[in-house]
């Protein structure tokens, strides 16, 4: 029994000695940090109330305690930042898919505004503004040492305003200036064509009109040609889409998916991370698929050109997307105004993650531009064959019906050619599904 007694008031001992040499410095090394933090709010304080009283002009404090926010969101990542109460209201309107302003995505690199891309139709994309292009002075004044939101105000304006900026390009010696007249920007989320028998679907943002346009489109492409067994297959254009809504380019990505994941997000703890996953239906029931991308695609436009890819549900052609993989919550504060945290990272089915790598397309192909061409230049490319040899022997074999074809099929090829010349991404995505279906009968 005294064994026993001995041997407990040692093992009481033991924890007390444990417990002072381990657990005592880990809770002084955490009041050391708490005492660290509330010196440094301590400081912030100070400077705060010496700016106030000491600085050369009157400051306005709501102004001087909005920048200590913003410069304290904006040190963490370029998504990161404060959205004053407007700014808020305005992105409000944005994913609705109306707004008012130039019509460009951005973010800050190098203390420069850079354009992730231009939008379709919007008065910069008119006036020649490109994916990359750096804005380094607005209307003469220089962007430098401004927060993205500083940039960003300084090009908002009343409708039907000028803008100049200062633009620096790849591949230009020289800054040059372009000129933008603002105007109230309506997207239009999804546009539907025919080229031939193949459906065109132009996707330029994720907003709340995305997938009900995406399927309305298909569904009238898929009448056009008198049902799904005469389509040769779908291109996804992604090009130049600077993302938007998570739950759009979720819903894209499942319209074309029959199971598994579509896009997975991990943050700081792993309870927090989120699996989005497909759900039976496919509204083109395996017709081959072709998606288009380039360095203006971002975000929510690769999550849709990743999950497609490591599906092998569509083969990915283009240039190497954007890389913005992170993904930010806005949370509402008091006063209508909003931060916006970037608080976890997306990854693609095979468990990749885009942040700053982006998606690498599958057919590398980059664009070419359009070479003008006169029209007895494309004649005499169209007329080298057999048939214009003078004295050459006529082909008296073919049917009316197989000369109507043949019409039909040249046409078709003047038009390729034509297209080729103008998009040559497009048209090369065109080629693919054509020779998909060359192969045979879907399904062997």
């Amino acid at each position: 029994m005294n064994k026993l007694i001995i041997a407990a008031v040692c093992g009481i001992a033991g924890g007390v000695v444990l417990s002072s040499q381990v657990a005592g410095p880990l809770i002084a090394q955490e009041d050391r940090a708490n005492a660290s933090v509330y010196e440094q709010l301590d400081l912030f304080g100070d400077i705060f109330e010496r700016i106030r009283a000491n600085y050369v002009e009157e400051v306005d404090e709501a102004a001087l305690i909005e920048a200590a926010i913003n410069g304290m969101l904006t040190s963490l990542d370029p998504h990161s930042g404060y959205l004053p109460p407007n700014d808020f209201s305005d992105m409000q309107v944005q994913t609705r898919g109306e707004f008012g302003g130039l019509g460009i995505e951005v973010t800050q690199e190098d203390g420069f505004v850079r354009v992730i891309t231009p939008m379709d139709d919007t008065p910069a994309m008119e006036a020649g503004v490109e994916a990359g292009d750096f804005i380094t002075h607005v209307n003469g004044e220089a962007l430098l040492g401004l927060t993205l939101e500083q940039a960003v105000d300084m090009m908002r304006g009343p409708v039907g305003s000028e803008i100049t900026i200062t633009v620096v390009r790849e591949g230009r010696d020289q800054p040059f200036d372009i000129t933008i007249v603002r105007d109230r920007i309506r997207l239009t989320a999804v546009r539907t064509r025919l080229e031939g028998n193949t459906a065109i679907v132009r996707i330029s943002t994720f907003n709340d009109q995305t997938y009900p346009n995406l399927e309305e489109g298909l569904r009238g492409l898929i009448s056009d040609v008198g049902g799904l067994e005469n389509l040769n297959g779908v291109v996804l254009d992604l090009r130049n889409n600077p993302g938007g809504l998570l739950s759009q380019a979720i819903r894209v990505s499942d319209a074309f998916l029959e199971q598994g994941e579509i896009v997975s997000t991990r943050g700081r703890r792993p309870e927090d991370g989120e699996r989005y996953n497909a759900t039976p239906g496919d509204l083109i029931t395996d017709l081959p698929m072709v998606v288009l991308i380039n360095g203006g695609s971002a975000s929510a436009s690769e999550i849709v050109a990743g999950a497609l890819q490591d599906h092998r549900r569509a083969v990915v052609v283009g240039t190497n997307s954007f890389g913005k993989g992170s993904v930010q919550s806005i949370m509402p504060l008091a006063g209508n105004g909003a931060m916006r945290l970037t608080t976890s990272l997306y990854y693609t089915p095979s468990g990749r993650s885009i942040q700053a790598l982006g998606i690498a397309p599958d057919i590398l192909v980059d664009q070419r531009p359009a070479v003008e061409t006169t029209e007895d230049e494309e004649e005499a490319q169209n007329s080298r064959n057999e048939a214009s040899l003078r004295g050459a022997i006529e082909n008296a074999t073919l049917s009316e019906d197989e000369l109507r074809q043949l019409e039909e099929e040249q046409a078709i090829a003047e038009a390729t050619a034509r297209l080729r010349n103008e998009d040559y991404q497009l048209a090369y995505a065109i080629d693919i599904l054509t020779g998909l279906n060359a192969l045979g009968p879907r399904g062997n």
